[in-house]
């Protein structure tokens, strides 16, 4: 089967066909690409960003990301973690808001700072 991709490595943007029976990948015009349409025809991840809940904070929301990619699968548990977090302020840039989350080897961290109200 032929899988098409577009190519997020780099600026160009190559349109990138995998054949899934033979790993075989066209249209790529780096190494990175042909390695990227590898990995997103097998086991495809995405980071992931979004807002928790602050409490007693200057703000009532503060931006997060997970800070590894996670399988593409999960994106919607994962969500389901992160919407369910509530932090109390002071958050700083880089906490850890959820360890390891669903054992995917990715915390997620705040992007934000946020202080005390």
């Amino acid at each position: 089967m032929i899988k098409k991709f577009v190519c997020i490595q780099c600026p160009r943007g190559c349109q990138l066909e995998v054949d899934t029976d033979t790993m075989t990948v066209t249209g790529f015009s780096c190494p990175r690409g042909k390695e990227y349409g590898i990995h997103e025809a097998t086991h495809p991840v995405r980071t992931i960003t979004s807002t928790v809940l602050v409490t007693r904070g200057s703000l009532t929301r503060c931006t997060c990301k997970t800070s590894l990619p996670v399988p593409k699968e999960m994106i919607f548990d994962v969500m389901k973690e992160i919407d369910a977090l509530r932090v109390e302020a002071p958050v700083k840039i880089g906490d850890v808001l959820i360890h390891d989350v669903l054992h995917t080897g990715s915390d997620v961290i705040a992007t934000k700072n946020i202080e005390r109200e």
